[in-house]
């Protein structure tokens, strides 16, 4: 009885934490060739997986697309998706496994089952049944972390910063305006009739900071007395840029 219960909180706290993790997620990368398959995409099954994952709310890629900087720079802002066969003499069955950078499994699938005969029909089915099933896909909603950003493996190490190495930058001459969205705010020009985009800052638990990104640059929007700071590293150096935000807070 014991070990019932133990391995039922066991399962419990995987669930628990695949699911937390998962939020944590923007991206995902699709292999354009599964283990099991003898050609790249064949049965359509890699398309297949991009188009669910972003169905699920993923930017999701196969490894042969063109992928933008701030997906490839950080290995650590994305989901690896693997879909394994596991197929009977009269059965086609896949299961759909989402890792992290580590290569750890955060969660699998329930079975995919066809009994279609024709080989691209049954592998489409047996995809399609492990995706609808696949409940803490439907449950994923992206919020944005240190780690989503790209910012993991980057610590502050406060030994090896000097005065010399910290220096102040002033990006912006004019005022940025603060659009809101649910999970912070898109800061932007008022130029002319048509306001620029510059950059994207994130909630964080204090109000006087924001997990910033500006372009390819990820870093931190902190409240310095009355004046607002975007924060980063750049070539091993801390770099404070003073940025104008009229409407913040």
């Amino acid at each position: 009885m014991k070990k019932r219960i133990a391995f039922f909180l066991f399962f419990i706290c995987q669930t628990f934490f695949a699911q937390e993790s998962l939020n944590e997620y923007q991206y995902a990368l699709i292999p354009s060739k599964f283990s099991f398959q003898k050609e790249k995409n064949q049965y359509q099954l890699n398309t297949l997986s991009k188009l669910f994952m972003e169905k699920f709310g993923f930017v999701a890629y196969l490894d042969t697309e063109n992928l933008p900087k701030d997906f490839v720079d950080f290995n650590c802002n994305k989901i690896y998706v693997d879909v394994i066969a596991n197929n009977g003499l009269f059965t086609t069955k896949l299961k759909i496994q989402l890792k992290d950078c580590k290569n750890t499994i955060l969660y699998t699938s329930p079975e995919g089952i066809s009994r279609a005969k024709e080989f691209k029909v049954a592998y489409n089915e047996a995809l399609r049944m492990a995706f609808n099933n696949f409940d803490v896909l439907k449950e994923h909603k992206f919020q944005p972390s240190s780690k989503s950003l790209g910012i993991i493996g980057k610590p502050y190490i406060q030994e090896s910063i000097s005065k010399e190495s910290f220096k102040t930058e002033v990006s912006f001459s004019e005022p940025l305006f603060a659009k809101p969205f649910e999970h912070g705010f898109q800061l932007l020009t008022n130029n002319t009739n048509i306001p620029q985009y510059v950059m994207t800052i994130f909630k964080t638990s204090s109000p006087d900071s924001y997990i910033a990104s500006k372009g390819d640059v990820s870093g931190m929007l902190i409240r310095k007395g009355m004046g607002w700071y975007f924060e980063y590293y750049k070539d091993n150096k801390l770099v404070s840029e003073l940025i104008s935000i009229v409407n913040l807070n």
